[in-house]
């Protein structure tokens, strides 16, 4: 039996603490649930999963993260309620100047029953979606 119930929050540094706020309140409809100014962090939700978001102190100078260099986070996976919900996600987001799209929804396998898709959002942390076929 595991000593851990599951993930309380995931920490995210971010270059620019307002885009990556937008990113999760205005385009994925979390709840900004609360923050702490004097060391600039706004915490979001989405009623499941809570992020904390924190401000890097020099954007200019920080260093991209590289997935096939790097050790820490490669992405961040959300769940979305159906396959409709994550083809519609994505229209939304194709059509946003502050994403990248990765790839379009496909199976997460070959014929797997679980489709997704991954983009970037402000500041380059990549976030998959995934959702039941």
């Amino acid at each position: 039996m595991s000593t851990t119930l599951g993930v309380h929050h995931v920490g995210l540094s971010v270059p620019d603490l307002k885009a990556a706020t937008g990113f999760f309140v205005e385009a994925l409809g979390f709840q900004e649930v609360g923050g702490k100014p004097d060391y600039p962090s706004v915490f979001v939700s989405d009623g499941t999963t809570m992020l904390t978001l924190w401000q890097i102190a020099e954007p200019e100078t920080a260093t991209q993260f590289d997935r096939n260099t790097n050790i820490g986070l490669h992405h961040l996976a959300l769940k979305v309620a159906d396959k409709n919900q994550l083809t519609e996600l994505h229209a939304q987001l194709v059509e946003r100047d502050d994403v990248g799209i990765e790839f379009a929804p496909e199976p997460i396998v070959s014929g797997a029953a679980i489709h997704h898709f991954i983009c970037a959002m402000p500041g380059g942390i990549r976030i998959e979606f995934t959702a039941a076929a």
